[in-house]
């Protein structure tokens, strides 16, 4: 009936507005509040809109429903919920509206000097309200405290005469919105937690990560049924039903400090081909789908690491226990057996449920070690049982390398940070995370792994969780072409839908020149952002297609998610009809969901990371350091050093006339002179805010 009601009345306010009373009796309904009550829900969902005792629906008066997804210290960004386009509205325009609050908008006409090229819109009414928690400091201002929020508005907001939590100013604090206005300074707050000191970086950390929405603790309930799973004996039975390779040369490659390690790599080598086993731990043997484990896992979708922390998706005793393949014990794990032949091609695969014991617990360092030659004699002895796969793996690892250039995959530059505490948490040192050619041997072997369950999926037709990478957009294409011709390269097969070869030419065009930093940063930005699909649209970064991620269920629930479904699929030999009606539903909502949570994790770490570098560099003010001009705006360059730490010199420190050249340079009008992109300067630290992450340099 109340559904009935509700597309009565839509139907009706799709062709004219009606007052209460002509509504009522359109509808005819005798019983008023259960008509005042649909209009409500019609109104909280945005459907309709009240104005002057009149309804309307909002389209008809030119309004659409937002999502806002942005906040800025003078303007925000809002999604517009029926084609997901991305919404400028400049500061006046937000009417206080807070990050995931729904509202209705009107379009208005664009200032190509604000927004580029972005829509532009104004928000009407907030419908729907998210009085989210928000991090900040707190400012006092003669008797009245106020908080300075991190990331919203640069308006401060009032805090409650009726706040509970102590606070002084300048503490770290997370706060929610208990009273809003019509602007961002006249919202008042409460304060939910105080951090702590807002100059320690640790205290920022925890206050992100708890402002984030992410799930830190597990409730005793799923702590007790993760322990009770960790002591789940491998019994005869189960061992009956999976191929045993216990016998096999298997072993794990990570970092000295994971706990967590959920593959493992074997190689054989016959007249014909390679045999690459990938072995990935059996999560989904031991944790049921929608238990309350499945259900706390889908939720975070992912572990989030940072510093010396993690926050993860499974319990310890799971995750560090029974389904971390740790050395000399027997592991219940999910096997790609692949056969890759002498020019890196896959030529056939198959999946195995497998049994394994791992014969060492291979370390990154000590591997590369090994490879460069160095006769350390404790480390020859270690990996004498496993050093003749190791030489065999950097063999195919080699041809794998050569291979993916050779169709294609452009050879972008990144970098990562390690980011060393000391006993009390506060940064002892950074430094540049360096992959050297056993990070390289199991990042090819994952990829190996992946693209071969993507495969099996799409051929199968079976409904799955695909890892796509879409081609730029047609604007960004242009982009770059205009930016490739001003630097004079060859820019003919730069055009929309272009092949990513193209893109891996143009960046060896330059590669060990001046103008690779300059090609190098642009091909990076003109890049979309890997997400979850149900699709399989294929992996432009990789030049694959067909791509997913099978290899980390311990700590990615789209791995997870697949492995479940690979089981059905091999084991129980259920019909692709009956696994599309178990998973079609699913894996659209879960590829979303978990795209969405992987986007928490990585903004929580990039944040953080930012905080623990300001916290480094405040030590070394005044300090001079070497770094490279990255990337230049208007308003001055950000200068990289080599420990991957990146300040920003402001136009204005740099003694002359310099404007931007709308391209890769300052140059002084007067002068001539000039920074770029690329350049080598030499500059001191003149301030690190380790609230915000933020380092200023100054050119020496």
């Amino acid at each position: 009936m109340k559904k009935m009601l509700k597309n009565k009345i839509l139907s009706k306010l799709n062709k004219e507005a009606l007052d209460f009373k002509n509504l009522k009796t359109y509808t005819g309904i005798k019983n008023k509040k259960e008509l005042e009550k649909c209009l409500q829900l019609l109104k909280e969902e945005g459907l309709i809109v009240k104005h002057k005792n009149m309804f309307y629906n909002p389209t008809t008066i030119g309004l659409y429903r937002a999502k806002i997804i942005q906040i800025c210290q003078k303007f925000g960004f809002a999604q517009r919920l029926s084609d997901e386009a991305k919404i400028f509205i400049p500061g006046k325009f937000l009417k206080g509206a807070m990050i995931d609050d729904l509202v209705l908008m009107h379009p208005i006409a664009p200032n190509k000097n604000i927004s580029g090229k972005s829509e532009e819109g104004a928000v009407k009414l907030i419908y729907k309200k998210n009085n989210c928690k928000f991090t900040g400091i707190i400012v006092k201002k003669k008797s009245k405290y106020y908080v300075s929020p991190d990331n919203l508005t640069s308006e401060l907001m009032l805090v409650s005469k009726n706040n509970q939590c102590p606070i002084k100013a300048n503490d770290k604090v997370i706060a929610k919105i208990c009273k809003r206005g019509n602007k961002h300074n006249m919202h008042i707050c409460n304060i939910i937690t105080n951090c702590g000191s807002s100059q320690k970086a640790s205290v920022c950390a925890n206050a992100i990560v708890e402002s984030s929405g992410a799930n830190i603790e597990f409730p005793s309930k799923m702590l007790n049924e993760a322990e009770k799973i960790s002591k789940t004996k491998i019994t005869k039975k189960i061992k009956q039903n999976r191929l045993d390779l216990t016998n096999k040369i298997i072993f794990t490659i990570d970092s000295e400090e994971s706990k967590d390690l959920d593959d493992a790599v074997s190689i054989e080598k016959s007249n014909n081909c390679y045999h690459v086993g990938v072995h990935i731990a059996d999560v989904s043997h031991y944790i049921p789908f929608k238990s309350i484990l499945d259900i706390e896992a889908y939720k975070r979708g992912t572990s989030i690491y940072y510093a010396n922390r993690v926050i993860p998706m499974l319990p310890p005793s799971i995750s560090n226990g029974i389904c971390s393949l740790n050395p000399n014990v027997e592991r219940l794990t999910f096997s790609a057996l692949i056969d890759v032949d002498f020019n890196g091609r896959i030529i056939n695969f198959d999946f195995k449920k497998t049994i394994i014991k791992s014969k060492i617990k291979g370390i990154y360092r000590e591997i590369n070690e090994i490879l460069g030659k160095n006769q350390n004699k404790n480390l020859t002895k270690k990996y004498k049982d496993v050093l003749p796969s190791i030489l065999l793996m950097k063999e195919l690892y080699t041809i794998l390398k050569a291979n993916k250039i050779k169709r294609g995959s452009p050879q972008i530059s990144t970098t990562e940070s390690k980011i060393i505490l000391d006993e009390h948490d506060f940064t002892q040192n950074i430094e540049k995370r360096v992959q050297g050619i056993s990070e390289g041997i199991i990042e090819e072997f994952m990829l190996l792994a992946n693209e071969a369950a993507a495969t099996l999926a799409k051929e199968a037709n079976i409904p799955f969780v695909y890892r796509i990478h879409e081609r730029p957009s047609d604007e960004k294409v242009l982009a770059l072409k205009e930016i490739s011709e001003k630097l004079g390269l060859d820019s003919k097969n730069i055009k929309p839908k272009l092949k990513p070869k193209v893109i891996s030419d143009l960046l060896e065009q330059t590669r060990d020149t001046d103008l690779f930093p300059i090609m190098n940063i642009h091909i990076l930005r003109s890049m979309a952002k890997a997400r979850y699909s149900p699709s399989a649209v294929g992996h432009y970064g990789l030049a694959l297609d067909n791509y997913t991620h099978f290899t980390s269920p311990i700590r990615r629930y789209s791995d997870l998610t697949i492995h479940r479904i690979l089981t059905d699929y091999l084991y129980k030999k259920d019909s692709s009809k009956i696994i599309k009606k178990h998973y079609s539903k699913f894996v659209a909502e879960a590829s979303k969901h978990i795209t969405e949570t992987e986007k928490r994790a990585m903004l929580i770490e990039r944040s953080t990371a930012d905080c623990y570098k300001a916290e480094y560099m405040k030590n070394h003010i005044g300090k001079q350091f070497n770094g490279v001009i990255t990337s230049i705006i208007k308003n001055g360059m950000f200068v990289t050093l080599p420990n991957t730490i990146e300040g920003f010199v402001r136009i204005e420190t740099l003694k002359g006339n310099y404007q931007f050249d709308q391209f890769t340079k300052l140059i002084d009008l007067k002068t001539g002179h000039s920074y770029k992109i690329g350049q080598n300067v030499s500059i001191t630290c003149t301030m690190a805010n380790v609230n915000s992450g933020k380092i200023d340099f100054e050119i020496i």
